[in-house]
């Protein structure tokens, strides 16, 4: 099978030759420790990954403070291994929201880097362009803070500024996959370990009828919509899958989420994307628990398929080259169909002993 075709079967909740391998995103210092400074898609290649995560490309200028302003107006500022993070957005107040202007959705640079992986690897691997909903940059664009004050306080307003993201998210989406994206994955994140950031109610008043509005263009363009979130999700989780998603990852297992849980409930409707813990596990743990927490995410995870190993989170900065390096190699040796250590396996709770030194 190509990495493709064992990508595609995993999302159709289908047994491939083996358990595909997968990562949201791969920062340094993996990225450049294990191939020198070669680049992601040469790295995917090389690593032999099932899929690749494309993101869309946008224009920066730089302000005079040295922050980068892309085409939302929303800063970025460095921090170390070439990762950005948003510190404001031009959106102040309710007013401003009046005479903002969204960014094009389709000018002709913002798939260059999903061009690119196209040429590179379409038919060989899974090309996932990664989307979002509305809450992750109504926050960007508004800040967390005031935007969880407006839950209360400016409901009609939380709503008008996720219709100015979604209808450019969605557009984005549609374009991504008729130039031949082979799914979809939204990255907006709800939760931190112990439940989501807001209430259940106010999720699904503002999150959730914007994550069903992607899913169903996804879909209507024929391809798989993968969701991404953080955290401890039990609460919305049934919700998300209600909503039509395909796959969830990548379900934490230092907040709770308990990969096997998730797939005894769900995994009739949805496959199952993670979970080797990148907090503990691959950011200082030695190679043998490495090694464990592989064996026991397949044991639970990948009977009868429906499963794609990746970490956690991603590849971030903390994470140790060698573990990332062990984590592919026992994916690839133990996760071969047909399965031959689930009874061992998959009674097993390899986070337990961490789960004890949280603060």
């Amino acid at each position: 099978m190509t990495g493709l075709d064992r990508f595609l079967a995993a999302l159709n909740r289908e047994e491939p030759d083996r358990v595909p391998i997968w990562e949201l995103i791969v920062n340094e210092p993996t990225l450049s420790a294990l191939h020198g400074e070669v680049g992601y898609l040469e790295f995917a290649a090389r690593e032999d990954l099932d899929g690749v995560t494309i993101f869309e490309n946008q224009a920066t200028t730089q302000s005079p403070d040295g922050a980068l302003v892309d085409e939302w107006g929303i800063r970025w500022l460095a921090a170390e291994g070439g990762v950005s993070y948003p510190s404001g957005g031009p959106i102040n107040s309710v007013d401003d929201l009046q005479s903002y202007e969204p960014p094009e959705p389709t000018p002709p640079h913002r798939l260059d880097s999903l061009k690119a992986a196209i040429d590179r690897f379409k038919g060989e691997k899974a090309i996932v362009f990664l989307a979002h909903e509305a809450f992750e940059f109504s926050h960007y664009l508004r800040g967390l803070d005031d935007l969880l004050v407006d839950y209360f306080e400016e409901p009609q307003f939380v709503h008008d500024l996720a219709r100015t993201v979604i209808d450019y998210k969605v557009q984005v989406a549609e374009a991504a996959i008729e130039l031949g994206a082979d799914a979809i994955v939204s990255g907006d994140d709800y939760a931190h370990r112990q439940a989501p950031i807001m209430s259940v109610k106010h999720w699904e008043e503002y999150s959730l009828p914007y994550i069903d509005e992607l899913v169903k263009a996804v879909h209507r363009k024929g391809v798989p919509h993968i969701k991404h979130t953080d955290g401890n999700i039990w609460s919305i989780l049934g919700q998300m899958v209600d909503a039509g998603i395909d796959a969830i990852d990548p379900i934490e297992p230092i907040a709770g989420m308990d990969i096997g849980e998730v797939k005894e409930r769900y995994g009739d409707r949805v496959a199952v994307i993670g979970n080797v813990d990148c907090t503990e596990i691959l950011t200082h743990a030695p190679i043998e628990e490495v090694v464990d927490a592989v064996k026991e995410t397949i044991a639970k995870a990948s009977v009868g398929g429906g499963h794609i190993l990746a970490s956690s989170n991603s590849i971030h900065l903390g994470v140790r080259p060698e573990n990332y390096r062990a984590m592919v190699e026992a994916a690839r040796k133990y996760g071969q169909y047909p399965l031959d250590m689930v009874e061992d396996y998959s009674k097993r709770n390899y986070i337990a002993r961490y789960l004890d030194r949280r603060p």
